[in-house]
């Protein structure tokens, strides 16, 4: 797994969700969230990034650090 930053929106119920996420010094924003789930110790999040590339990141709130856990590339513009 890959260690990120990932600045977060607090919504109105206190939830956090990502914003962007810095992955080996390159800012990618969070153009839409595709889907979010919980498991008994991580929070995931599943979206499409500015640089059109799929990602899943988790969240482990016990210890406040964020992973890559998923990535797929944008599709080929033919």
């Amino acid at each position: 797994m890959i260690p990120l930053e990932v600045k977060c929106y607090s919504g109105y119920r206190g939830e956090e969700t990502p914003r962007s996420m810095t992955i080996h010094g390159k800012e990618i924003r969070v153009k839409k969230l595709i889907d979010s789930w919980l498991a008994p110790d991580h929070r995931y999040f599943k979206f499409t990034g500015s640089d059109h590339g799929t990602y899943i990141i988790r969240h482990d709130s016990q210890n406040n650090t964020w992973e890559l856990t998923f990535y797929k590339e944008p599709p080929l513009v033919q």
